[in-house]
C-alpha cells in the first residue's frame, strides 16, 4: 500500500491527538433536553451564536479552552443557531447572537451578551459550576 494513501488517516489521528480534551457535553439547543437539565440540577450555558459573528467565534475560542478543565464535566452547553432558532432564543430573552446565559439548575446566575473579555466569559463559566 502506498504511504500517501495512509497519510489521511495520519492527518486525522494527529488532529485528534492535538485537539485539546473537552470536558463539557456540548449539545445543540432543544426545550426538552434544555429543562431536563435544569430539573436535574446541572450547571448549563446557553450559547447563542451564529456562523458568521466574528463575536461569536471569539466567544467559542474562549469557552474551548475553558472546558479543557476538568473542572466543567458535569457542565452542559446548549449551542442556539441564531438564525435557525429564533423563537427559542427569543423565547430566553436574547436580542442578539453572542449571547451566553450560564444557569445553575433552574436559576440564571449570569449573561454576557456581546462581549469578547476572557475574564468576564471565564467568570459565567465558572459561577455555574462552583
Amino acid at each position: 500500500m502506498s504511504p500517501f494513501r495512509l497519510m489521511p488517516v495520519a492527518l486525522a489521528a494527529l488532529t485528534l491527538l492535538a485537539a485539546p480534551a473537552q470536558a463539557a457535553e456540548v449539545k445543540k439547543f432543544d426545550r426538552v433536553s434544555f429543562e431536563a437539565a435544569k430539573a436535574a440540577g446541572r450547571p448549563i450555558l446557553v450559547d447563542v451564536k451564529a456562523w458568521w459573528c466574528p463575536i461569536c467565534g471569539s466567544q467559542n475560542r474562549t469557552i474551548k479552552a475553558a472546558i479543557a478543565d476538568p473542572a466543567y464535566t458535569k457542565l452542559v452547553i446548549f449551542e442556539i443557531n441564531y438564525d435557525s432558532q429564533k423563537p427559542e432564543w427569543q423565547a430566553l430573552g436574547v436580542h442578539k447572537q453572542g449571547t451566553l446565559i450560564g444557569y445553575k439548575g433552574k436559576t440564571e446566575v449570569g449573561r454576557v451578551e456581546f462581549k469578547t473579555d476572557k475574564a468576564v466569559i471565564n467568570g459565567l463559566l465558572q459561577s455555574v459550576v462552583r
